[in-house]
């Protein structure tokens, strides 16, 4: 008795049903539009192991202070801006190169 998911043609949003039985799955109305849907592979979750976030984020953090690392700030601020698309302002490069080599930007100095 699985849960699959649905991607509505109209809204593109996800709506998840419950099937009792394989033989009687039927394509759901989305739950936001009442539109049409069809049938996705859902996501997955997977357990990384500690090298692999090494090699994706850098040094664990640890310690709550860890997370006050402009280092570690800079590779989030990175990450998220590729994974829009996007490029990071000039602005923000320059500070990011900044901490990397010692130099904290005055808004983090003081935590």
């Amino acid at each position: 008795m699985p849960i699959y998911e649905y991607r509505c043609a109209a809204c593109r949003r996800l709506t998840s049903a419950f099937v009792r039985k394989i033989e009687d799955e039927r394509a759901p109305e989305c739950q936001h539009c009442g539109g049409k849907t069809a049938r996705v592979l859902s996501k997955f979750a997977y357990h990384k192991s500690e090298q692999r976030v090494l090699e994706e984020h850098g040094a664990l953090p640890r310690t709550m202070d860890d997370y006050k690392d402009p280092r570690q700030i800079g590779r989030w601020v990175e990450k998220k801006f590729d994974e829009y698309g996007m490029d990071v302002p000039e602005e923000a490069r320059e500070m990011i190169d900044a901490a990397r080599e010692g130099e904290l930007p005055d808004a983090v100095k003081d935590l």
